[in-house]
């Protein structure tokens, strides 16, 4: 999959865990996933993220580095008030590395950070499996390095490079592994999607001994950092559930923007809408009151006009268009599209779905069938995106 197509799928509520893609119901859900996204061009650290970078770079260093440095590489007046005035991101995040500190004299420890493509090593893996068993308390026989690399190691998307037509820079696209290295060890990694538009946080680990740092913090601020300095301007810190407490530190960073599950547009976290999320299971957004649903090319949401699911059905599965699911066009939008030029993948090459399926006289609404099966798929990832950007592979669990 492309990191162009992936981009477009973020925003449409869709999210991947390794190889699997997965779009969540929210109104159904027992406890809602909300996607957030933060714009790191408005970004400033607070008091707290602030020490948490000065305090590792302190670390890195060493008194007797600073104190030598000092001396030997003085700051001017300027540069000295500019440091004490303002804090740089970007800069400061970069400070202590192995690549930025003068020598001599030679700091305290040896820092440094890498993007590397996501493969699976030992290296990583002995990271992997400390954090799962000391962070998330599991037992051995929930840590394997199968589960590692399906989980967090080679991932669907192709890497690439991406030059800009606005800024003329080149991003890397693609899944990588933000490796952070002390004195030469492994002991935390990031695990990233960059996109177009976007960091996108999928994981992030580290080893139990640099806990009294706060790594957590530090690999959020490094991401908003890359998406700054790089150019992607957006950093998904993935999904947010407000009833979860692990989830909470997600909102420490702003300005962050939700997107509204029923019309796919980014709303701005506030006060207000912090409030309604302490009020509400299913989050209705304050400007649906002055908005109408528009149709399919834009995810507009089924509403009343969804045939009602019947409660007295033997059979568990339902229809798509009957889960009360917000972002998804009605049974009457869908059955403007056409699904006769979608790009079917088969053994023998490329066709189109209406070459090899007769389904003239079928409807969408006949569950089972492969007319509905296609017209559900389409609904879930977008109308718009289905005729030039979607192609329909069979030959996958064949």
């Amino acid at each position: 999959m492309s990191s162009e197509y992936y981009q477009s799928l973020l925003d449409r509520y869709w999210r991947r865990s390794g190889g699997l893609f997965y779009r969540p119901n929210q109104r159904e859900a027992c406890c809602p996933h909300y996607t957030l996204r933060l714009d790191s061009s408005k970004f400033h650290a607070t008091k707290d993220q602030r020490q948490a970078i000065n305090r590792f770079n302190k670390y890195v260093a060493g008194d007797e580095y600073t104190k030598k440095a000092a001396r030997l590489y003085p700051r001017s007046r300027e540069q000295a008030r500019k440091r004490d005035m303002e804090f740089d991101l970007v800069e400061r995040i970069h400070e202590a590395e192995a690549q930025t500190l003068k020598n001599p004299p030679l700091p305290l420890h040896k820092f440094e950070v890498t993007l590397e493509p996501d493969v699976f090593t030992e290296e990583k893996y002995a990271v992997f499996e400390n954090y799962q068993r000391i962070v998330h308390h599991e037992g051995p026989d929930m840590i394997s390095r199968d589960g590692f690399r399906r989980f967090l190691c080679s991932s669907p998307l192709r890497r690439g490079v991406f030059r800009s037509a606005e800024d003329g820079k080149e991003r890397q696209l693609g899944s990588f592994h933000h490796c952070y290295r002390l004195d030469g060890k492994l002991v935390a990694i990031g695990v990233l999607d960059l996109l177009p538009d976007c960091v996108s946080a999928v994981y992030f680990l580290y080893h139990e001994s640099i806990h009294k740092w706060q790594p957590g913090k530090l690999g959020a601020l490094r991401e908003i950092a890359l998406a700054m300095e790089n150019g992607y301007r957006w950093w998904y810190p993935g999904y947010y559930i407000h009833t979860c407490p692990k989830m909470k530190y997600k909102m420490d960073y702003t300005p962050q923007f939700l997107l509204d599950p029923d019309t796919l547009k980014w709303e701005k976290v506030d006060d207000e809408l912090l409030a309604l999320f302490d009020s509400k299971g299913y989050l209705e957004m304050p400007s649906h009151a002055d908005e109408e649903a528009t149709g399919p090319m834009n995810g507009a949401a089924a509403s009343d006009e969804e045939e009602e699911v019947d409660q007295d059905s033997d059979n568990d599965e339902h229809s798509l268009f009957d889960a009360n699911m917000p972002g998804i066009p009605t049974l009457e939008q869908m059955r403007s599209v056409d699904f006769d030029h979608i790009p079917v993948r088969l053994n023998r090459g490329f066709c189109f779905s209406g070459d090899i399926f007769q389904w003239d006289d079928g409807d969408i609404s006949s569950h089972g069938t492969p007319k509905a099966a296609i017209a559900e798929m389409v609904a879930a990832v977008g109308t718009d995106l289905i005729t030039h950007q979607t192609c329909l592979d069979f030959r996958r669990g064949s």
